[in-house]
């Protein structure tokens, strides 16, 4: 609906979007100036009146889930990107992109319930607002876009661009701001063909009233104090600080952090911990505990216990954790595996990079390859939330819920080994991040860990890994399968070991949806699939949201993953092929090791 300009009858109305989309943006407290003092949401903006909102909603009259505003011509004198670039900057884009004040359109505020942003919200709200503006005769349409989580991703796969020289910190949004912009003649991304379809409908879109529902009275009294929390961590946050107070700057941060109110609780083990590595250096030896303290004392040398080593700062849980450096912390941490990798192997596979994408059944192989000591540097890639349902086999707390699962891996590792090298990429992996992920800034992947749901990115991301000669391991958590493509030593091999012909990533836009599904049963061959599986596939859509997945797959996938890792980062057999772990074949009577002798009564 357009709400006219500078007309009386519409307050209550525009009064309620503004409250619904800065509720939103407020995110628990990640973009404060969104709330006021008494507790109210605020995002009282001119621009609303004589603008188009689009609300989005699971069924008529329901209650909204989304939003989207854009503005015509009409108002182009209050267009933020207007604001955001300056009138004469304005103007030389509007003249680089030979486009008149008439001819531009802005496109701004959209955002979507985090309970429904697995619903596929924002495409839609994006595809409207941009089927509108082609539409009503736009040329061109800017906006301006966040970027802490990829938001300017997101919108590129609608075929809008960074302006050059555009981005910088916009403290009312506690993040990083780019312009961008979208000309209608060059189509929109990969949905071009569902914006060609919102334009042909926007005159019915445009006949329907809008209203916001009245929340239901409930009945039940004011909520108990304290359900309320005045402070709610940031849920961006996935990186420890690390201080090493021997170091004065760090002694100073130190101090200032325990003199705030942040600190939660302070774990200090490092007498325990140093013992164990003395014990560790010299296994074979007893110690009396006079001998021990004068090793202890040795090792310290001269350092006060309180001021050796590091002391690393959980901001999320607001823990503060004393620990051995970073050398030591290792040796001891993964004194265990030696026999079964070496010392001089750890260090090897502490060299190496291991990118991941697809963060649920992805998770478990990371937190296995981090404990094992395989890779000292992560890359995790997952555009996704942690939502309930993924709780069935993902390790997480339910007050983890909403959170994206790049960035709860992240801390999940990190609490494992606070001197990890650890990357993430919240917005998944797209075009537009693909070479970001596969060869950073100079630092590129030595394997990649495949999980994802989206045929797309799994056909592009092999397309990538084979052109860089880098080797993909994948787990399907079903029938124990574990899929290895050596890549960097058969650099023509091809996809999936030839399961999907020819076919490449950029075909799929052309595919029906039955097509798709088609493609992923041949991707996992549905000769040898579970017959659980398999029954399950025609329940999809029906009385199933989903294909089923159970935690002891995942977890084994897990280890099958990590075993294939560090075969191939050390250089071992491990050759590519589609290998089974079938626990239902392998736990059966014929694999019974432990058989009585005959004549023993069982």
């Amino acid at each position: 609906m357009r709400v006219p300009r500078a007309e009386a009858g519409h307050a209550d109305l525009v009064n309620g979007l503004r409250e619904l989309r800065a509720r939103i943006l407020y995110d628990h407290g990640r973009r404060p100036d969104f709330r006021a003092a008494d507790g109210s949401h605020v995002d009282d903006q001119d621009l609303d009146y004589g603008a188009w909102h689009f609300v989005a909603r699971r069924e008529p009259g329901g209650p909204p889930l989304g939003y989207i505003r854009l503005s015509t011509p009409a108002t182009g004198d209050l267009f933020q990107s207007r604001a955001y670039l300056g009138e004469e900057a304005y103007e030389r884009l509007l003249l680089s992109e030979g486009a008149e004040p008439g001819e531009t359109f802005e496109h701004s505020r959209l955002v979507v319930e985090h309970r429904a942003r697995k619903l596929g919200l924002g495409v839609y709200l994006n595809t409207v607002a941009i089927g509108a503006a082609h539409h009503l005769g736009a040329k061109i349409m800017v906006g301006t876009s966040g970027t802490k989580d990829g938001q300017h991703h997101f919108h590129g796969r609608f075929g809008f661009r960074p302006v050059a020289g555009t981005r910088r910190y916009v403290e009312h949004y506690t993040e990083d701001v780019v312009l961008l912009v979208h000309r209608t003649a060059e189509g929109a991304g990969e949905y071009t063909d569902l914006v060609a379809e919102m334009c042909s409908q926007f005159p019915a879109f445009a006949a329907e009233p809008l209203t916001l529902p009245t929340a239901p009275h409930l009945d039940h009294g004011a909520a108990p104090a304290g359900l309320h929390p005045a402070q709610v961590p940031d849920r961006e946050i996935w990186r420890p600080v690390v201080f090493e107070p021997v170091h004065a700057a760090d002694y100073a941060a130190l101090t200032a952090l325990l003199e705030s109110d942040a600190v939660q609780a302070v774990h200090d083990t490092i007498d325990a911990q140093l013992i164990e590595l003395i014990r560790c250096r010299e296994p074979g030896r007893r110690f009396d505990p006079t001998e021990l303290a004068a090793k202890v004392a040795e090792q310290l040398a001269g350092t006060e216990t309180w001021a050796y080593g590091t002391w690393v700062w959980y901001p999320w849980s607001g823990r503060l954790v004393h620990l051995l450096p970073c050398d030591e912390f290792r040796l001891v941490r993964t004194d265990r595996n030696r026999e079964k990798i070496q010392r001089p192997q750890q260090r090897r596979l502490l060299d190496a990079r291991i990118g991941i994408v697809g963060l649920s059944v992805g998770n478990s192989a990371a937190i296995t390859l981090a404990l094992e000591g395989v890779a000292g540097a992560f890359r995790l890639a997952d555009f996704d939330e942690l939502s309930l349902s993924n709780m069935n086999r993902l390790r997480a707390g339910v007050h983890h819920l909403e959170l994206g699962k790049a960035v709860l891996c992240a801390r999940q590792l990190y609490e494992i080994d606070p001197y990890l090298d650890i990357e993430i990429m919240p917005a998944g992996l797209t075009d537009t991040t693909m070479t970001e992920f596969f060869q950073g800034a100079g630092t590129p992947i030595d394997l990649l860990v495949e999980e994802c749901d989206t045929p797309y990115v799994k056909i592009a991301a092999r397309e990538h890994a084979r052109a860089l000669g880098i080797p993909v391991v994948m787990d399907c958590n079903d029938r124990g399968m574990l899929d290895i493509e050596r890549f960097d030593l058969e650099p023509d091999r091809p996809l999936l070991h030839g399961r999907i012909g020819d076919l490449r990533a950029a075909d799929l836009p052309t595919l029906t949806d039955q097509a798709k599904a088609d493609l992923i049963l041949q991707m996992v061959d549905p000769e040898r699939i579970s017959p659980a599986l398999a029954a399950a596939f025609g329940e999809i859509g029906r009385t199933l949201c989903s294909w089923p997945q159970l935690a002891s797959d995942v977890a084994l996938g897990g280890a099958l993953v990590t075993e294939a890792a560090r075969r191939i980062l050390l250089g071992l057999p491990c050759e590519s092929g589609r290998f089974y772990i079938d626990l239902d074949t392998l736990i059966a009577p014929e694999h019974n090791t432990a058989a009585l002798p005959a004549g023993v009564p069982a």
